[in-house]
């Protein structure tokens, strides 16, 4: 509550729910339901005195008792009675009777003065404190209105009530899609169309929301709709500003107009009012160039045009070209009001980044929700395109590989302009303006000295002519100076005259970037040095503080004194604690002094101590996510213990921070000795597959290891990628792939004694029979799997057998047996102390309730089942509870709650691991849109199923498509 509602001082008088009086914690007893109609009646009118004979009417309507006004008198007394020391407020007039509440006493007033202020703060700039401020207002509302208010006075006013409600609702849904959260707001429009069917302001709220999801077919199937339903009910058109809507959508295709009405940039599903500012610090020191400067910001910012500003800046390694770049992008920042975007793309090193994964962070730095972004560089390219539309951006790529890898992250139309630094030249880009970044001038390059060390004369010249006159290395040796207060410049030339560590490289070309770097890495011990060297060879982004330790083959606190000394001569950054990470320059330049300097033995023993550190370490998170299951019994025995973790919710956290570390090192260990190593990293880590975000590259990793496994004729590694692979395939609803894998793994079962691989391939294979139709032989193999799982102590495993079993004995009519069987196996999660795959069972025992007649027990294992999910991050699981709750739903006779949780479910589902569960999810969304009047999105829903369904050769195909013919054409 707000203002008096807490305060134990004063009276909080409700209106907006039951009427009621409460002085803090403590609620009064308002009296019967006539002295509750007097209170509503007084507070109602805000402090003016009312008139006995409209009190009367108010409690007793146009048909009062004879004795009404000694009623009245009496309820007033009683009210008084009630009000004891606060009874003053209530005041006796001339005619009638009046309530002074306090400022901050009445729900109905602060919600107004809350609306209000909500208002204000739209219209000075501020949508997100709009936003807060209505939502307060909202929770105002406790219920139905002056509940328990008898008579037509009652009625009156909850209806007014309810309209101020409702009109709060579409201000907060306005401004959640203007935030860009179009997703999370269909689910719950659609339930406000279908009740209040002829308000069109919600109608064409739903329209805009799910054009801006990227549905347009559903959107013109929102207006046909309410366009269908206005002329039968009322014999109208829609309104102007739904109508023009309607053309807006027709004339600008896939999404909306990057600024239009009250909407701007709503294109590109939802980004509103995304206004990044990712620039990097600018140097302080910054020195010289500024005849580049200027000619940078002359093209940058001269306005309109054939297209988008683009300017290069190239040049060798460590020339100064990001930092050249970060200053002209702070002097131009005036010219772009709508933001700046910035990305490294690690053109230098292994590991670029990818253009898919850039524009995913750009469109949600722009204000595309996370589950609008679509999947697929070109989707995503044309996004950020219809996204940029209007805007005035500014894009710095910095360190980019080539023109290939920039060219989808360019803009389209006028307005944005662009900056890139690369090694190469990108001539090869349309209109780009060049800019070759030679060394700086010798007074440039002493006075960048000079300016961050406080020294120059002729000492400080012999340093930066030993550097070359290189920024990045007149950076490095006046850091170490201004680091070693002891120091002068006369002592560090002494230290740079050694031409064995100097002379010989600092050359120009890319030589003189190796040079640079050995001024730091000369000065080092032997224990840092091989850190430098070693820390450099994994492949992901970054590298915690225990892999790192791994690498090293030290413990931890003599490992982090280690690296934190590298921080400090700064060949070494650490982003968080005890993470750390190497500019890629660096990160090329320690692999390749590991290469010339490190035996390959013990180059080989670092690579196999991360990849034992990740495997016990994500063993540890599988045991901790599946007790009972005996996997890491069965894996790859390695040598150290890996990380301990507190609880499971830091374990949880180390899977998902390290997941692209994780997946780098599986794919960089093809090689023999490493191989079934690196298979079971990804058998112990599969809840990255259902995660959503590392659906991808896990995937990608399985087929990397795969390949490897096959061509070193290892059975056992490829047989238990053919696991994941088959539960890839499945996910996917690539049932025909899928039943190739299990072939396959079935074959090789029989060529190893591997228990994991012979019952997971009868599992697996059981799982596709079923879905395929083959019942029999789909009941046949999962026995077979139960048996199997008993026959070596995998409990875990065993209860989803049964589930699987349950789904079968279902699916043939075994109604009865079905639901015991899916009890069995909840009751096995449970007994076994299961965590995550608790929800398993709960979901199992749902689906068969469900089948069994019984959506409402149905409804309360989903429920547990969906809370464990959300809790371990498994959000294509999430979703499929979801897409059930909702068959649920509506098979209670519930349509808008099941359109509810359909929608939640596709405000998940991304990317083609989610697409079969997608397509059951819109058949069932299309139902319940169909029965809550909504009948042409239905087949547009249903198209969009048979679509997916029909591309992946499902079997649900026939089924949607005789919906689409009972349906009749589209109206």
């Amino acid at each position: 509550m707000t203002d008096a509602a807490g305060d134990e001082r004063h009276l909080w008088f409700t209106v907006l729910g039951p009427v009621g009086i409460r002085r803090g914690e403590q609620r009064l007893d308002a009296g019967s339901p006539q002295q509750r109609a007097l209170l509503a009646a007084l507070l109602m009118r805000d402090g003016r005195g009312t008139s006995a004979v409209e009190l009367i009417r108010a409690l007793w309507g146009e048909t009062p008792p004879p004795d009404a006004e000694v009623a009245l008198r009496e309820y007033v007394c009683r009210l008084g009675q009630v009000l004891g020391p606060d009874a003053g407020m209530l005041v006796s007039e001339s005619d009638g009777y009046g309530l002074r509440v306090g400022e901050g006493g009445l729900d109905l007033a602060c919600a107004e003065r809350l609306a209000a202020e909500a208002g204000q703060a739209r219209r000075s700039g501020d949508p997100a404190r709009a936003r807060e401020l209505v939502g307060e207002a909202l929770e105002l509302w406790t219920g139905e209105p002056l509940a328990g208010v008898p008579g037509p006075y009652g009625a009156a006013w909850r209806a007014r009530l309810e309209e101020r409600r409702l009109g709060l609702v579409e201000t907060r849904i306005d401004l959640d899609l203007e935030a860009g959260r179009h997703a999370e707001v269909v689910a719950e429009l659609t339930r406000l169309a279908a009740g209040h069917p002829l308000r069109e302001r919600v109608r064409e709220l739903l329209t805009l929301a799910l054009y801006s999801g990227n549905r347009q077919a559903e959107a013109l199937a929102a207006y046909a709709d309410t366009r269908r339903l206005l002329t039968l009910e009322r014999g109208s058109a829609p309104s102007l500003e739904l109508s023009d809507l309607r053309r807006r959508i027709l004339r600008s295709g896939p999404r909306p107009p990057a600024s239009e009405g009250g909407h701007r940039n709503q294109a590109g599903g939802g980004a509103a009012q995304g206004r990044p500012a990712h620039l990097p610090r600018d140097t302080r020191d910054f020195t010289g160039r500024s005849a580049l400067v200027e000619e940078l910001i002359a093209h940058l910012g001269a306005g309109e045009g054939s297209g988008p500003a683009v300017c290069a800046v190239g040049g060798i390694g460590g020339v100064g070209k990001s930092a050249l770049a970060v200053h002209v992008a702070h002097a131009v920042r005036p010219f772009f009001p709508d933001g700046q975007l910035y990305v490294d793309l690690r053109g230098c090193g292994p590991c670029p980044a990818e253009p898919e994964t850039v524009l995913g962070a750009f469109l949600r730095a722009l204000g595309v929700s996370d589950c609008a972004v679509p999947a697929g560089i070109g989707a995503r390219a044309a996004l950020y395109r219809s996204v940029l539309d209007g805007r005035r951006v500014l894009i710095l790529l910095d360190n980019a590989r080539d023109a290939a890898q920039a060219r989808p992250l360019l803009p389209g139309t006028d307005g944005c302009a662009v900056l890139i630094t690369s090694r190469h030249r990108m001539t090869h880009l349309t209109g780009v303006h060049v800019v070759a970044l030679d060394v700086m001038r010798p007074p440039e390059a002493l006075a960048l000295f000079t300016r961050i060390t406080g020294e120059g004369g002729a000492d400080a010249q012999k340093v930066v002519a030993a550097c070359d006159c290189l920024p990045l290395a007149v950076r490095i040796a006046a850091a170490r100076l201004v680091a070693r207060r002891a120091w002068t410049a006369a002592d560090l030339v002494r230290k740079l005259a050694d031409e064995h560590r100097r002379l010989d490289e600092l050359q120009a070309g890319d030589l003189g970037i190796t040079a640079t770097f050995e001024l730091g890495y000369g000065q080092l011990s032997a224990r840092q040095a091989r850190a430098f060297r070693l820390v450099a060879l994994p492949c992901g982004p970054d590298i915690c503080l225990g892999a790192a330790a791994a690498v090293l083959g030290l413990g931890t606190e003599e490992a982090r004194r280690t690296l934190e000394a590298l921080v400090d001569t700064s060949l070494l950054e650490s982003p968080a604690p005890d993470r750390y990470r190497y500019h890629d320059l660096l990160r090329l330049y320690a692999r390749a002094r590991a290469e010339r300097d490190e035996p390959p033995e013990q180059y080989a023993a670092a690579r196999s101590r991360l990849l034992d550190h990740y495997l016990a370490t994500a063993a540890r998170v599988y045991t901790m996510n599946r007790p009972g299951d005996p996997l890491p019994d069965h894996l790859e025995p390695t040598r150290y213990p890996g990380t301990v973790f507190d609880d499971r919710k830091g374990a949880l956290e180390w899977l998902y921070t390290e997941a692209g570390n994780l997946l780098a090192c599986a794919r960089g260990s093809t090689g023999k000795p490493l191989l079934r190593r690196a298979t079971d990293l990804l058998l112990v880590t599969r809840d990255l597959a259902d995660s959503g975000t590392g659906a991808r590259q896990y995937e990608r990793t399985i087929v990397c290891l795969l390949t490897a496994a096959s061509k070193a004729q290892d059975a056992h590694a490829e047989g238990r990628l053919r696991l994941l692979m088959i539960h890839m395939d499945v996910m996917a609803g690539r049932l025909a792939e899928a039943d190739r894998q299990a072939q396959a793994a079935m074959a090789l079962r029989h060529r190893c004694a591997d228990p994991v691989l012979s019952s997971h391939a009868l599992n697996e294979s059981g799982i596709i029979a079923s879905l395929r139709g083959r019942h029999e032989d789909a009941e046949s193999l999962l026995k077979q799997a139960l048996a199997a799982y008993r026959s070596y102590g995998n409990h875990n495993s065993a209860a989803s057998a049964l589930g699987n079993l349950a789904r079968t004995y279902q699916d043939t009519g075994r109604i009865a047996e079905g639901v015991e069987l899916a009890e069995q196996c909840l009751a096995l999660y449970r007994h076994i102390g299961a965590t995550m795959r608790l929800a398993g069972g709960h979901y199992e025992l749902g689906v068969a309730l469900m089948q069994a007649g019984r959506p409402e027990d149905a409804l309360r294992q989903l429920e547990q089942a969906v809370v464990i999910y959300q809790d371990s991050k498994q959000c294509l699981w999430e979703a499929m509870t979801y897409w059930r709750m909702a068959e649920a739903h509506l098979a209670a006779g519930c349509p808008a709650q099941a359109a509810r949780r359909a929608e939640e479910a596709l405000a998940i589902l991304q990317g083609p691991s989610g697409r079969w569960v997608r397509a059951n999810t819109l058949t069932v969304l299309g139902h319940a849109l169909r029965r809550t009047g909504h009948a042409d999105r239905a087949q547009v829903c249903w198209r969009e199923a048979l679509e997916t369904y029909e591309t992946l050769g499902s079997p649900e195909a026939p089924a949607v498509r005789r919906l689409l013919v009972a349906a009749g054409p589209r109206r």
